[in-house]
């Protein structure tokens, strides 16, 4: 079975993922169907390969911090004329483990194996780390 194909993307001017959730529920930032979508320049060479398990892991701060199942990529048009890719998107956002990441334009692929997993549910009464805390002991090598 081949490996699935991600993408990762800056979620530019958010402070955490309920930011990123908030942005997501406005109008502008919604599909007719009520998914929300991402609209971006390049359409995505490899998207067959995306589509059908893949996902947009958010950098939220300088971290990978979240992660969205890609439900399907359509073709928008803007009052300029310019054919852009809207990355249309399952409404959830799944907490990873927070892995550090340089700032880059656009989004790249990443590879299956390079995403970092899904943080598993607090248990009842339990905190969460801070991102912070949780980085550090990603960078260590505990997470």
């Amino acid at each position: 079975m081949k490996n699935k194909l991600h993408m990762q993307k800056l979620s530019v001017g958010t402070e955490g993922i309920a930011d990123l959730a908030a942005w997501q529920a406005t109008p502008r930032a919604q599909t007719a169907d009520g998914l929300a979508r991402h609209i971006t320049r390049m359409w995505p060479k490899r998207a067959d390969e995306i589509l059908g398990g893949g996902s947009i892991y958010w950098v939220i701060k300088g971290e990978i911090l979240c992660r969205q199942q890609i439900a399907r990529f359509d073709e928008v048009i803007g009052s300029d004329g310019i054919r852009r890719c809207a990355i249309v998107l399952h409404p959830e956002l799944v907490p990873v483990t927070p892995t550090i990441k340089r700032p880059f334009q656009g989004w790249r692929y990443l590879q299956a194996s390079d995403a970092p997993s899904d943080l598993t549910k607090a248990r009842k009464g339990e905190e969460t780390l801070p991102s912070e805390l949780s980085a550090a002991l990603a960078e260590i090598g505990v997470f």
